[in-house]
């Protein structure tokens, strides 16, 4: 009978051990919900309230033959106005400067290439991420000094992959090394066609930046600087001004080797038609 009790008690309470609720900590870490991110759209989807045009050889915010459209709530980038490319580079410069940041969008490459444009410019264009502003570009500068996010479309076969890095006046450090070369591929899939792709960038200020294409990163590099000539370690005055930078080359020739930590967003026109939507940002904070 006295064993019969202790038997009975041990059951009893090996069941409200069971049923016992979780430890407090437990249970906030499986039932909070993770705090709402406060991201912001910089595109309004009407008119182009917030940014600022810079195009070769035109003032600033001229939007020469229409290049910069807003059509069923896209930021579009077209040619119908144009006969020939000519030269003319395009960027459009979201007004503010960012350091710490998270932004993604979506784009999709639309139509045939422009006459006139550059055969490696075909299914070409890019995100400029701390670039200079719009205003501070000289009157015939084709890109503005910043760290690109280069995106390519697929030609209909073989491999091009996207979310590359190209480095007008800049540089990157990958491992333990600066690398001088222009543009570094990315491991992103190719996409064909006209289909839209999304895309992210993350960027740490002056530390790192990581870019996204469908969710997977597919680059990395740390501390964006200024360097490397514009498109070649070797370029000399004459390179620079081959691009349009003619008044400003040697500032920036003084600067290398600065750490880049801020500066604008600029979205790319290089003479194929290409559309942009839900363009975010999310600030980040600066430890």
């Amino acid at each position: 009978m006295k064993a019969h009790h202790h038997l009975s008690l041990a059951l009893l309470l090996l069941c409200l051990a069971a049923c016992a609720p979780a430890p407090e900590s437990d249970n906030v870490a499986n039932t909070s919900p993770a705090p709402d991110e406060n991201w912001v759209s910089l595109f309004n989807g009407k008119d182009l309230t917030g940014w600022d045009i810079k195009m070769a050889g035109r003032p600033l915010n001229e939007n020469f033959r229409n290049t910069w459209r807003v059509e069923d709530s896209m930021l579009r980038v077209s040619y119908e106005d144009y006969e020939n490319f000519d030269d003319a580079y395009g960027h459009l410069y979201y007004q503010q400067p960012y350091s710490h940041y998270k932004l993604r969008f979506e784009y999709r490459f639309t139509g045939e290439q422009t006459p006139g444009g550059a055969n490696w410019n075909v299914r070409n264009s890019g995100v400029m991420l701390h670039s200079q502003s719009a205003a501070s570009n000289d009157m015939g500068q084709h890109f503005p000094v910043s760290v690109e996010l280069q995106l390519l479309g697929g030609l209909g076969e073989g491999e091009r992959n996207t979310g590359n890095v190209c480095t007008p006046g800049t540089a990157v450090v990958m491992g333990d090394t600066i690398n001088y070369n222009h543009c570094i591929s990315s491991n992103s899939a190719t996409y064909h066609g006209d289909d839209w792709v999304k895309a992210e960038a993350i960027v740490l200020g002056g530390e790192a930046m990581h870019f996204l294409i469908e969710g997977d990163t597919v680059l990395s590099f740390q501390k964006p600087q200024i360097g490397g000539g514009f498109t070649s370690r070797n370029d000399d005055a004459a390179a620079w001004k081959r691009f349009g930078v003619e008044d400003s080359y040697q500032r920036w020739l003084d600067r290398e080797g600065e750490i880049l930590t801020e500066g604008y967003i600029a979205l790319q026109a290089e003479s194929h038609p290409i559309d942009f939507r839900n363009i975010e940002l999310l600030e980040l904070p600066q430890e």
